[in-house]
């Protein structure tokens, strides 16, 4: 059998190649990788049967399958597929555009900006840790977080360390709830995030963690959370989880996640 592969062809087995393992890495993340593995060998063993083969009753009961199964794989990975669509949709996303933005940025002084932005809100943590008093930071960088910051109070102010632990004192009104900071301000505070449906999460761990964990499952945010009941610090990205940490840890992981955030 002979195969006429012309440009169009490699073209569309490199795009599809590369939206595969696009779409793999979002799923990995998630703790998902297993199940597309299944998924397309299912979908490789069902073209074999079906075009190759040209089995008409055992390819048959493998269409049907494949036609419910989309519905089933859109209910599945519902969140990674509104992630990957947020990741798609947001305007840091066009390299070509931040390429020129970041050409005529004075990127020294940007820089000065965000180390002084990350020094405040790890110095916010520590004293929050040092006093067992609960909180969740999030730390938006490409997903914009408008949807969740709308649920809160807006607070639209520069990062300050005493303005975060006046937000999260006891008696404070916007204490409970999240603190969302967005394009080096703090955006909104007392807002609701998604709680994460994950069923390993240990029982000992509160609503705040599970909040943490939902909105980066949904994101690509950082979230900081200080636990009210043993004043560690802990922080979630990519639906992962890192407990106890201390605030050295804590300012040298956010210097790495955030030095390409303006």
């Amino acid at each position: 059998m002979a195969f006429n592969i012309g440009l169009k062809d490699i073209i569309d087995i490199i795009l599809t190649a590369v939206l595969l393992y696009g779409t793999f890495k979002v799923l990995k993340r998630s703790g998902a990788s297993t199940v597309f593995v299944g998924v397309m060998t299912f979908v490789i063993v069902w073209f074999v049967v079906s075009q190759v083969l040209k089995m008409e009753l055992l390819g048959g009961i493998f269409d049907a399958v494949v036609n419910v199964g989309a519905f089933a794989l859109i209910v599945l990975f519902q969140t990674e597929i509104k992630r990957f669509f947020s990741r798609v949709g947001s305007s840091k996303n066009w390299g070509i555009l931040n390429y020129f933005k970041k050409f005529f940025k004075n990127t020294e002084s940007e820089q000065t900006k965000t180390d002084y932005d990350l020094v405040q809100i790890v110095l916010a943590c520590r004293n929050l840790s040092k006093t067992a008093t609960g909180g969740i930071i999030v730390l938006t960088r490409e997903n914009d977080l408008l949807f969740f910051t709308q649920t809160g109070e807006t607070v639209d102010s520069r990062i300050s360390s005493r303005l975060i632990e006046n937000i999260f004192f006891k008696n404070s009104p916007l204490h409970d709830g999240a603190l969302i900071i967005s394009n080096r301000r703090l955006s909104a505070a007392a807002c609701i995030l998604p709680v994460s449906s994950n069923q390993n999460i240990p029982k000992r761990l509160g609503l705040r963690h599970r909040s943490a964990l939902g909105i980066t499952e949904q994101s690509d945010a950082i979230a900081i959370v200080i636990s009210e009941e043993t004043g560690h610090i802990s922080w979630a990205v990519n639906g992962k989880l890192t407990i106890n940490v201390k605030p050295e840890e804590l300012e040298h992981f956010l210097s790495e996640e955030m030095k390409d955030v303006k």
